[in-house]
C-alpha cells in the first residue's frame, strides 16, 4: 500500500467493481494506471467486453461509421499497396480493433462494386466476442493477430488511443499514478517513477499530466517486426510531442465517452464508459509518412468518389433509387471525414516495409 506521504488526486472517488478490486488486491494494494485501464476496458466486466461499441447507436462515432465512403477510399489504398509489392500470392489485409466489422463491410462492398468480391483475404481482429459475432461472413474473424510474418497491410483505426496507457503527474518531479481502493471507493495515488523515458519533459507546471503510451509503442514495434513486406496504417487523434500535452489541461486529452457524450471522471462509472488518450507521436517508432486524414483521403481518391456519387445522383434524380441515394450521401460523408476541425484533423501514420 502507498504510504501516508503519497498524494491522492482526482475530484472524487468512484465505486470499485469486483474485477478492479481483485486486481488492486493482487497488485498489493495499488494498481498501476495502465493495468487499471486494462481491467476497466477489456477485463471480464470491462467496457469493451460488454457495453462499448462504435456507431450511431453506440458510444462514439469513428470514420468507418460515418458511411461506406471511408472504406471505399481505403480499398484503393490497399489495392495500390498490392500493386507496389508486385501482387504477391500471400498478400492479406489485417484490421486490428475491427469492432463490429463496419470498416471491413465497406471495403468488401467497394471491391464487389468493382467486380472483385474476393480481392484480398481479410482478417478482422477484435478482442470482444460480442463484436466478433457481428463480423461479415467473408472475413476471417479472430481475437488476436494470426501468428507468423505478414505480407500485406495492417490497419488500425482509432486503436492506439484505446491501448492502456500509464499516467505521469508532475508534483515537484514526475510521479506515476496508481489506483487504490478505500472503503469500496477508488482513489488515485502517486508513486515514484521507476525510470524517466527520453521524451519526458524535465519540468512542467504543478499538477501537469502526460500519458505514457508504452503499450501503443510496443504494439507498433511488434507489428513492424512481423511485417515482412507491406504497410502499417494507424489513423488516430495525435499530438506531435508529449510536452504539448503537459502544457494542456489534462481533461482536453484524457477523455471519457459514453452514449456519444463526454463521460465522468475516469475513476467513476468503471466498465460503463470509454477512457481514451491523445496519442503522442514522439512515443512511437518514427513513421514513414505522416498525413492528416484529410490529406490521406484526398491522396487516395475521395474527391473522385464524391464526384462520381454526385453524377450518379443527378442522373437518377427524376426517379431516385436506393443506390442513387447512397451515392448522394457521399457528399455528406466527405464533409464529415475531411472536416479540419474534426475527423479530417486526425493523423494517418504509415510505416513501410
Amino acid at each position: 500500500m502507498p504510504s501516508d506521504a503519497d498524494q491522492a488526486t482526482g475530484p472524487g472517488p468512484g465505486d470499485a467493481g469486483p474485477a478492479v478490486a481483485r486486481a488492486i488486491e493482487a497488485a498489493g494494494g495499488a494498481l498501476r494506471f495502465d493495468d487499471f485501464l486494462d481491467v476497466a476496458l477489456y477485463g471480464a466486466d470491462g467496457f469493451y467486453t460488454h457495453v462499448g461499441r462504435a456507431g450511431r447507436r453506440g458510444d462514439f462515432l469513428t470514420s468507418p461509421e460515418v458511411g461506406p465512403l471511408y472504406g471505399a477510399v481505403l480499398a484503393a489504398w490497399i489495392d495500390a499497396e498490392f500493386e507496389r509489392l508486385g501482387g504477391p500470392d500471400d498478400f492479406r489485409v489485417i484490421e486490428v480493433g475491427a469492432g463490429p466489422g463496419t470498416l471491413a463491410r465497406s471495403i468488401l462492398a467497394r471491391w464487389r462494386a468493382l467486380g472483385r468480391p474476393q480481392a484480398h483475404p481479410y482478417v478482422a481482429v477484435e478482442t470482444s466476442a460480442a463484436q466478433r459475432a457481428a463480423h461479415p461472413p467473408e472475413v476471417t474473424s479472430a481475437a488476436v493477430v494470426p501468428e507468423g510474418p505478414i505480407t500485406g497491410v495492417v490497419l488500425a483505426n482509432e486503436l492506439l488511443d484505446n491501448l492502456p496507457f500509464r499516467l505521469l503527474v508532475f508534483d515537484g518531479g514526475w510521479r506515476e499514478a496508481h489506483v487504490t481502493v478505500s472503503g469500496g471507493r477508488l482513489l488515485e495515488v502517486l508513486l515514484p517513477v521507476s525510470e524517466a523515458p527520453p521524451w519526458l519533459p524535465t519540468t512542467a507546471p504543478h499538477g501537469a499530466r502526460v500519458p505514457w503510451q508504452a503499450a501503443a509503442g510496443a504494439w507498433v514495434d511488434d507489428t513492424l517486426g512481423r511485417l515482412a513486406a507491406g504497410r502499417l496504417l494507424c489513423v488516430d487523434y495525435v499530438t506531435a510531442r508529449t510536452g504539448e500535452l503537459a502544457g494542456a489541461p489534462w481533461r482536453s486529452w484524457l477523455r471519457t465517452y459514453r452514449g456519444h457524450e463526454r463521460g465522468v471522471h475516469y475513476l467513476q462509472a468503471v466498465g460503463r464508459q470509454d477512457v481514451t488518450s491523445q496519442v503522442a507521436l514522439d512515443q512511437l517508432p518514427e513513421p514513414t509518412v505522416v498525413r492528416t486524414q484529410e490529406q490521406f483521403l484526398r491522396r487516395w481518391g475521395i474527391d473522385e468518389l464524391v464526384d462520381e456519387g454526385r453524377r450518379a445522383w443527378e442522373a437518377a434524380a427524376a426517379a431516385p433509387t436506393v443506390a442513387a441515394m447512397a451515392m448522394r450521401s457521399r457528399v455528406r460523408e466527405a464533409e464529415a471525414l475531411l472536416d479540419p476541425a474534426g475527423l479530417g484533423a486526425f493523423l494517418a501514420l504509415e510505416w513501410e516495409r
